[in-house]
């Protein structure tokens, strides 16, 4: 069964950091491109950030771009995002993503960001 857990997630002010952690299960995590996306109440779902299988390679969204950080620990099957400098616009619910070709897009459960005084 394959399985993705978001955590980290929490209430924090302008400003603040926090860093988002996906636990990966049931597949075979280092050969897997990941992402990261966030989405808002009535808004679609817009990717922030990717990172190839190995880590050696990683994109962003432009809005987050010089803030965020997106790493792997492949020993740990385990997906970061770190989020520094935080807006009140980064406020919303971040998924990790990967992707099997022929079978579909996992998703995980999801974890609340807010940003706020």
């Amino acid at each position: 069964q394959v399985q993705l857990v978001e955590s980290g997630g929490g209430l924090v002010q302008p400003g603040g950091s926090l860093r988002l952690s996906c636990a990966a299960s049931g597949f075979t995590f280092s050969i897997n491109a990941m992402s990261w996306y966030r989405q808002v109440p009535g808004k679609e779902r817009e990717l922030v950030a990717s990172i190839t299988s190995a880590g050696d390679s990683t994109n962003y969204a432009d809005s987050v771009k010089g803030r965020f950080t997106i790493s792997r620990d492949n020993a740990k099957n385990t997906l970061y995002l770190q989020m520094n400098s935080l807006k009140p616009e980064d406020t919303a619910v971040y998924y990790c993503r990967t992707g099997f070709r022929g079978v579909g897009i996992i998703w995980g459960q999801g974890t609340q960001v807010t940003v706020s005084s």
